[in-house]
């Protein structure tokens, strides 16, 4: 399938897609750029913040598992729109943040369920059900914008941080989603007008229960889990840590956002590859990644090292994204393709706000990252192996 028929097909749709997850990636990893600073303003340790993210993680969650359920059902035109409403409204007022009830209110619940409404679930379902058996390609595609929206707005909003400060970061954050909510609801509307049905896979498949009952969903789990125990612990960290060992604040921000320009490459690439041979294989060499660069982390922590584990990760970071549903199609079939995947997808953010959790409180204990790098290596091990038995199967 050409670019051209791709476009055919359902290319607006493939636009909003791509505009959604710009926008929502790039407000979800806001907080890892304020980290610090917004610490040692209101005089918060860090788990204090590690634990608003593990609850906005956990809402996120179990936002998209509804949100999944309802993209099997209905247009995503409200959810998407909807969700842009509500992120803007949690994440701009964070600027008047002065208590740590209110950041566990604005960011912890009220953010999350409009990040969850714009998420990768309902995305891509719908892509899924409009490219078949190049649903890959697509959805690599629409999920590359996370990575472009971390390189693009972090970027900007790096500049805003050093020149105005955290809560500023917060306004102009919120400001973007809300100028975004009706230019989704009109897209997807023309979208839906102008090609009629959706072009769809056919609906045989499991039931969530009967999925449930297999040894392969709870290994997926699993392997989730640890790609998103991993994913957020780097990426609400990173920035910090860097400036733990001395990198001045512009350069340690724009960290994360070029390991954003590095996910875009790796995104663009296992699509595409997960088309032609499935997607355990492009997962399980996302972990070999993983385990070389933690191991050189441990070894090296000069800037120069810090720079190549960023954007080593960042290769790897959103990678596995558009493999989800295509793991969930493959193994269970497109009845329940986003209730199941929803699941999954709720498996990684429970697992991210852990891992943001978990990092911090080891760097409070230990005052260094060093312990959370070790576990880091650990799970990318597991879940090397985890992958590997997948693609056997596959094979």
């Amino acid at each position: 399938m050409t670019l051209r028929e791709m476009w055919r097909i359902g290319g607006l749709a493939l636009v909003v897609g791509f505009m959604t997850l710009f926008i929502g990636g790039g407000a979800r990893h806001g907080i890892g750029l304020v980290l610090k600073p917004m610490a040692e303003s209101l005089d918060w340790d860090r788990t204090l913040l590690g634990a608003v993210i593990a609850v906005f993680m956990v809402t996120t969650a179990l936002t998209m598992v509804v949100v999944g359920r309802l993209s099997d059902r209905y247009s995503p035109a409200w959810i998407l729109s909807g969700g842009c409403l509500v992120s803007a409204l949690g994440i701009g007022a964070m600027t008047f943040t002065e208590a740590a009830w209110q950041a566990f209110l604005l960011y912890g619940v009220v953010f999350a369920v409009g990040n969850g409404a714009v998420s990768i679930t309902p995305v891509g379902v719908m892509l899924t059900k409009r490219f078949g058996a190049r649903a890959g390609v697509a959805n690599s595609i629409a999920i590359s914008g996370m990575g472009l929206g971390q390189l693009v707005i972090l970027s900007g909003l790096s500049v805003v941080l050093v020149e105005a400060g955290w809560r500023d970061v917060f306004l102009w954050l919120g400001a973007i989603n809300l100028a975004a909510a009706p230019l989704l609801l009109l897209a997807l509307r023309r979208e839906r007008a102008s090609s009629g049905a959706q072009a769809s896979t056919p609906s045989e498949g499991m039931t969530v229960r009967a999925a449930a009952g297999t040894g392969r969903f709870w290994a997926l789990l699993v392997f989730y889990a640890i790609c998103g125990f991993q994913d957020f612990f780097v990426s609400v960290h990173v920035v910090a840590f860097a400036l733990d060992q001395g990198l001045p604040a512009l350069m340690a921000g724009n960290l994360l956002a070029f390991m954003g320009l590095a996910g875009l490459i790796g995104v663009l690439a296992c699509g595409p590859w997960s088309d032609r041979s499935g997607p355990a294989w492009p997962a399980l060499w996302c972990f070999v990644l993983r385990i070389g660069i933690f191991g050189l982390i441990l070894v090296s922590q000069s800037p120069l090292a810090i720079a190549i584990f960023a954007l080593g990760y960042g290769l790897t970071y959103w990678a596995t994204a558009p493999l989800t549903v295509i793991f969930v199609r493959d193994l269970f079939g497109s009845r329940n393709l986003g209730a199941i995947s929803g699941l999954v997808t709720m498996t990684h953010h429970i697992a991210g706000g852990l891992g943001a959790l978990v990092g911090a409180a080891l760097f409070d204990t230990d005052g260094n990252y060093e312990a959370a790098f070790i576990l880091m290596l650990a799970l990318s091990i597991m879940a090397t192996g985890i992958t590997y038995v997948f693609a056997k199967r596959n094979r």
